[in-house]
């Protein structure tokens, strides 16, 4: 029987967007995302398979899905990456099948992966400044980085977006220098808020870079006015520039949350489902995919989930309570 539906929440949200995180693994230590010396990674026998993964998304595209972000920790780092890129390609003609990376691979990859069926590239660069990045990266690898970038580009993806985290006292002052960076080069900029999914715990208020500054410091420099809204559910407010080149984004999840439009659910490396980047609560359904459940269980179990999706995350609440696992674990 094929399956019909959609997965709607309490709120009336519908979710078309599913985050596949491939792995918890990184090439990178960033300091807003994990201590110095990395984390505990999962057993390899612990991940869920590329014919498991691609089986949960058939049944989610069955449920109105419409789009696929890969993710990790850092998702370049499976092994055969493109070819699960192709098997995913292949449940849907016209699929938006993107994903999140740092672009360390990107130079060696961005062809397989265009081949393979890959549409957008999303590369989080935090500073133009080599030595700045070592800071933050804990790795000396900025060179890497831009030639990851301008590889995507020769292989024909379009948008290129990047995306930055801001933090006080490390790059709040690059906000300008990287607007003006990334249009001159025809890149989409996406400044993200620093979120509480560090596994150190290590995040502050204080050192938050809010969107009201961020706004502030671009708009004295590069006059912006707000852009059409194109996809109602994208975390994203969008702004153009008035004089015509280009645009800029800002995903302010602490200070202006967007939960009310959300319309994602991620799914970890190892087959838990998460209605939400700061829930506290997982669905297992690794168990599921592994114990013999049909594809209208795995449904039914889904939907459920999903009925029980949060109204909204709670960090600007008293009684906020930070998850568990970071993000390099839930998958962005």
């Amino acid at each position: 029987m094929p399956l019909t539906g959609t997965l709607v929440d309490t709120q009336g949200r519908v979710v078309r967007d599913l985050r596949i995180s491939v792995t918890d693994r990184c090439n990178l230590r960033c300091v807003y995302c994990m201590p110095a010396e990395g984390m505990p990674w999962l057993p390899k026998e612990e991940l869920l398979t590329f014919e498991e993964l691609t089986r949960f998304a058939r049944v989610c595209l069955a449920l109105g899905v419409t789009g696929i972000r890969l993710t990790g920790g850092e998702p370049t780092v499976r092994a055969d990456l493109p070819k699960l890129v192709r098997m995913l390609a292949d449940l849907a003609p016209g699929l938006d099948l993107s994903i999140t990376t740092n672009g360390l691979k990107l130079a060696a990859m961005s062809e397989a992966l265009r081949d393979a069926g890959l549409t957008r590239v999303n590369v989080s660069l935090d500073t133009l400044d080599r030595g700045r990045f070592l800071q933050i990266a804990r790795r000396d690898r900025f060179h890497e980085v831009i030639a990851g970038l301008e590889a995507a580009r020769r292989a024909g993806f379009r948008p290129i977006k990047v995306n930055a985290v801001l933090m006080r006292g490390f790059n709040e002052d690059e906000v300008v220098p990287l607007a003006r960076w990334a249009r001159g080069e025809g890149y989409e900029l996406r400044f993200i808020e620093w979120m509480p999914l560090d596994f150190q715990h290590a995040w502050s208020r204080e050192r938050l870079v809010p969107a009201s500054e961020i706004l502030a410091r671009l708009g004295e420099a590069l006059p912006l006015e707000p852009a059409r809204v194109e996809d109602p559910g994208a975390p994203a407010s969008l702004y153009r520039y008035r004089d015509g080149s280009g645009r800029v984004g800002v995903i302010a999840s602490v200070t202006r949350p967007f939960c009310g439009h959300c319309d994602r659910i991620r799914l970890t490396a190892d087959g838990q489902i998460r209605t939400c980047l700061f829930a506290l609560k997982e669905y297992d359904f690794r168990r599921a995919l592994r114990g013999g459940a049909s594809d209208q269980e795995i449904a039914g179990l889904l939907a459920a989930a999903v009925w029980r999706k949060e109204p909204g995350h709670l960090v600007n609440n008293p009684a906020f309570v930070q998850p568990a696992r970071g993000m390099s674990a839930i998958g962005g």
